[in-house]
């Protein structure tokens, strides 16, 4: 079944997008539960600032690259077919990154600061994949 190149990028969008929404609420039941452990606003304000510098560096250096070579491999796809916006060890990759951030999730309950890293983690991948997402859009 062949799909215009747009429907994959739409579609490319769409994951990342998801991604977003995933990880943002994730975090923040991350960051609640370590919050209830210890209330400690300064130290969480700390760690948010640290979040925000890690998403500057992911979006400018990792997604914003991975999003235009996933676009430039979209346009260059002869016959597109709806599972074509992204490649099969993407998917493994995603497959591979959902079971290990849900396992880092559960093993992290009860400590503050596991807690507070994976919700770090996941938060900083979430807002990158968000502000990477506008490169979807500009094609």
């Amino acid at each position: 079944m062949k799909v215009k190149k747009n429907t994959l990028k739409v579609l490319a969008g769409a994951v990342w997008y998801i991604g977003f929404f995933t990880l943002l609420m994730k975090s923040l039941m991350l960051f609640s539960e370590a919050y209830s452990i210890n209330n400690d606003i300064l130290t969480l304000l700390l760690i948010l600032l640290f979040t925000f510098i890690l998403v500057v560096v992911k979006t400018k250096y990792i997604f914003i690259k991975t999003c235009k070579k996933n676009l430039k491999r979209i346009e260059s796809l002869k016959e597109p077919k709806i599972w074509n916006f992204y490649r099969v060890r993407f998917f493994i990759f995603l497959v591979t990154m959902i079971t290990l951030g849900g396992y880092l999730s559960k093993i992290s309950q009860g400590d503050y600061w596991f807690l507070m890293g994976v919700g770090v983690l996941d938060l900083s991948v979430g807002l990158s994949l968000f502000f990477s997402s506008f490169v979807f859009w500009k094609s």
